[in-house]
């Protein structure tokens, strides 16, 4: 008999499927479009978001 052995990084990435799965079906419940490419699509870092909105704010 083996024993799987669940390493950190699977834990964490299990974590962020479930997160990004229930976040979806959250909206979906309160109507919204729920976009499934959303839920693989990488999620942008927190200085990339405040560059694009500097970048917005210049223009």
């Amino acid at each position: 008999m083996t024993t799987k052995v669940a390493t950190l990084e699977m834990k964490r990435a299990y974590v962020d499927r479930v997160r990004r799965a229930n976040y979806e079906a959250s909206l979906r419940l309160e109507g919204f479009p729920a976009d499934l490419s959303a839920v693989t699509r990488p999620v942008p870092s927190r200085a990339a978001v405040i560059q694009a909105y500097r970048k917005q704010v210049k223009s």
